[in-house]
């Protein structure tokens, strides 16, 4: 079970902020403030706000005049692809090796990445945060896991590059590893194969 962000692609906030703030009253850093990690984005995530609310709160916080495409096509793209990574999703599938995503995310976010990155298409199943109404560390999409897999414990392997999101993993028995770098995580999970 793979996370998205930090694992599969890498991401950067400030490439949105960017071009937002050439329709809006705020500043490049703070528009990433408003969206990296912050209270706004986790209410979106866990399914507290759909788009278009989070839009609307975007645009009354941000001072931000563009319509909803033009937010949408600057929120979404802000990730590329981490290819070893990508590379070793795409070896286990060969090994017949099931392979998952479990991500906090958005709808926005994955429709960006359904469109752009092939490679999201070759999963056995998703998990994902805005669809759940709960985010990782949070023990019910965890659970949620476990229910489309139809495993647990030892059976489950998970990839994240957060460590609450890992030791929250472990508390359930998943074997775990805090992702940093390909380089450390292919073999580790290879030796568990």
């Amino acid at each position: 079970m793979f996370d998205l962000g930090k694992v599969l692609v890498d991401f950067d906030y400030s490439i949105a902020a960017r071009k937002l703030a050439e329709n809006a009253a705020k500043s490049p850093s703070e528009l990433q403030k408003m969206l990296d990690h912050s209270p706004l984005l986790y209410k979106f995530e866990s399914a507290g706000m759909t788009s278009r609310e989070f839009y609307g709160e975007f645009c009354r916080e941000a001072g931000f005049r563009g319509d909803f495409d033009q937010f949408g096509a600057a929120f979404g793209d802000i990730f590329s692809e981490i290819p070893e990574m990508i590379r070793f999703q795409q070896e286990l599938r060969l090994k017949r090796v099931p392979t998952y995503i479990l991500s906090n995310t958005n709808d926005i976010a994955i429709g960006h990445i359904r469109r752009n990155f092939p490679f999201f298409a070759n999963f056995d199943g998703y998990v994902l945060s805005y669809e759940h109404g709960a985010l990782k560390p949070h023990a019910r999409i965890y659970g949620a896991a476990e229910r489309m897999i139809g495993g647990h414990g030892e059976e489950l392997v998970f990839i994240d590059d957060r460590v609450e999101n890992c030791e929250a993993a472990a508390k359930l028995g998943w074997r775990t590893i805090c992702h940093r770098d390909p380089a450390e995580t292919i073999p580790f999970i290879e030796g568990l194969l």
